[in-house]
């Protein structure tokens, strides 16, 4: 849904949670890094955001699973809020936001897994040790070049990157 921003239109996309869930149980610290131009755009201000990040959060440890951390980015070079009209460090592709992840964690990065439904997401041109995942289920997006491994969905990444390739 594009600019979700109210509790009333938030659903989980099927078997999200229990990808989390798997993640945890594996040992993964889960971070999510997503832009939010709607902020920029004026469309819902940064607090709605926080308040749907923490609405996600209570629901999934309902369910046994959670996010460690949400990491966010308001800017948009021609929003319409002037306090967050700028170009910025933080807007994906650029890599701010996974920089403060890396700042706040203690990362493996040749352990680590970058996953997004869109290239711009995968930090292509940050040149790290990461394994990098694109989920077509949403965009439709099958070809891509040969950095990103591609998946339908972050069940089908959990089953067969995580599951099946446990080491003894």
């Amino acid at each position: 849904k594009g600019y979700l921003y109210k509790i009333e239109d938030f659903e989980f996309i099927d078997r999200v949670p229990e990808a989390i869930r798997i993640m945890k149980h594996l040992g993964y610290l889960v971070i999510v890094l997503s832009n939010q131009s709607g902020i920029a755009r004026g469309y819902f201000r940064e607090e709605d955001v926080l308040k749907l990040h923490c609405y996600m959060n209570k629901e999934l440890e309902k369910m046994g699973a959670a996010i460690d951390k949400f990491y966010f980015c308001p800017h948009l070079p021609d929003g319409i809020i002037a306090r967050y009209r700028c170009q910025c460090i933080c807007r994906k592709p650029a890599i701010g936001m996974l920089q403060w992840a890396l700042r706040d964690f203690s990362i493996d990065l040749e352990e680590s897994w970058v996953v997004g439904d869109r290239e711009r997401d995968l930090f292509l041109d940050f040149e790290a040790p990461i394994k990098r995942i694109l989920l077509t289920r949403n965009y439709g997006q099958k070809e891509t070049g040969n950095r990103i491994n591609i998946r339908n969905d972050l069940w089908e990444f959990a089953q067969r990157d995580l599951l099946n390739n446990l080491k003894c």
